[in-house]
């Protein structure tokens, strides 16, 4: 049994993602499987769409509705969270490429790369005619 807390906590935690009730579509269909003539009968999957992003989470994790619809409810937590956490990285990397874009090379790395240069010049100077042969 899914208590009251828990049922709160699910709620602020969607809250704090910026679903709200409006956001989700929720159907409860037939299970799928194993589980005989009972799974058949009853209407105990939950399926819950976010619409803005249109993830979908399936459950059939217990034979409980109510427990189905806590579960999908975390479990469409969790992808959310994982899809912000994925959508700040690529913006930290973005940042931090354009900062590496802009700044200034330091000192080894801009000798080392004048030494290559001079070693590409000499093996290029290598392929030149001699001065007296042209």
């Amino acid at each position: 049994m899914i208590g009251r807390e828990s049922i709160r906590q699910i709620l602020m935690r969607l809250g704090r993602l910026g679903v709200g009730r409006e956001d989700l579509e929720e159907a409860f269909v037939r299970g799928r499987g194993a589980g005989g003539q009972k799974i058949n009968k009853t209407s105990s999957t939950v399926r819950l769409r976010h619409v803005p992003t249109g993830i979908e989470v399936l459950c059939q994790e217990q034979r409980s509705l109510a427990q189905n619809r806590y579960e999908a409810r975390v479990l469409l937590c969790e992808k959310l969270e994982a899809r912000q956490k994925r959508q700040r990285q690529g913006e930290r990397a973005a940042a931090s490429k354009a900062r590496a874009q802009q700044g200034k090379r330091t000192a080894g790395v801009k000798r080392q790369m004048v030494q290559g240069k001079r070693r590409r010049s000499e093996v290029k100077a290598g392929r030149r005619a001699p001065r007296g042969e042209e």
